[in-house]
């Protein structure tokens, strides 16, 4: 019979790919998680990693291992919610991995005020360019600004929000006045990477009918700075804006743009009562803080 502490080394080598990666969110270094892999490998009779320079594979014995082990996970889960009182405040870690703009101007307040209801709970931000793993439990739940088309996953669409065109108020003193799309001409235009928009909901170009990005970042954050700096035009978040003084919408009428932010989980964890408990607590922050915000602006 597998001890559980291994199985729980086994799913953290298994998401990170590597020991030294499942070492570090254990708390224990890479040649303790080997041994207890190894010791794993021993009471099964089954090699359940292939290792290579790239990392740790799950062979087949592992991959049928993994579903096993994962239901083991989140009975124990489950199991620490039913005697902890999950009708009583929340507490233990969150991981939110989220795009950075969410997790740079909503996050952080909406994440302030659920700490401060729930003085046990932890939660850690993750903010990345990037769509996030679940399945490697990468983070608890993530948000997106797209629905996945795969996965085992449940979705959740948490708010709308809006974007325009903008600049700071020093840039605009020194350039042309900007009356129509026509004038936008001859403006440095700021923006993402084009090679590096992780999401086509993320594409702003076409919007405003420029051919090149002349100063680029892949972060939100980067790209609201330079335009706060007077270094030219971007399509930012309303909701960012009353945190970068300075910056006013320009032909706020004409280019205008609507997103969504999608709450995602990993499909079995729709039996925690307590991820569900702060997947709607998380959801109703959001909502809240993109409308305080926006009415700023």
């Amino acid at each position: 019979m597998p001890d559980w502490d291994d199985l729980k080394v086994f799913l953290a080598v298994a998401r990170a790919e590597s020991l030294s990666g499942a070492g570090r969110g254990l708390k224990c270094d890479a040649a303790t998680v080997g041994r207890r892999v190894a010791r794993l490998e021993e009471a099964l009779g089954a090699k359940l990693f292939l290792r290579s320079a790239q990392g740790y594979a799950l062979t087949d014995a592992g991959t049928r291992l993994l579903p096993h082990a994962e239901r083991a996970e989140q009975a124990l889960s489950a199991a620490a919610e039913e005697l902890g009182g999950a009708a009583g405040a929340l507490s233990g870690q969150l991981r939110i991995g989220a795009p950075d703009g969410c997790a740079n101007y909503l996050l952080p307040q909406v994440c302030a005020e659920l700490c401060d209801a729930n003085p046990g709970l932890e939660i850690q931000i993750v903010a990345l360019p990037r769509v996030f793993n679940l399945s490697k439990r990468e983070a608890d739940m993530a948000i997106a600004v797209s629905p996945p088309a795969a996965g085992r996953l449940t979705v959740q669409k948490l708010t709308d929000y809006h974007l325009h065109l903008a600049a700071h108020h020093d840039y605009l003193a020194r350039h042309a006045p900007i009356r129509c799309r026509a004038d936008l001409r001859g403006h440095r235009m700021i923006g993402y990477i084009p090679d590096m928009i992780f999401d086509k909901e993320l594409d702003y170009l076409a919007e405003t009918g420029a051919e090149t990005v002349a100063l680029a970042s892949n972060s939100v954050s980067v790209q609201m700075q330079a335009v706060r700096a007077g270094a030219g035009l971007g399509i930012v978040h309303d909701f960012a804006i009353p945190f970068a003084p300075g910056v006013v919408r320009v032909l706020p009428a004409d280019i205008a743009l609507r997103r969504s932010f999608w709450l995602i989980r990993h499909a079995d964890d729709r039996r925690s009562d307590r991820l569900t408990r702060l997947a709607e607590a998380l959801g109703q922050g959001l909502r809240r803080e993109v409308a305080r915000l926006e009415a700023q602006v």
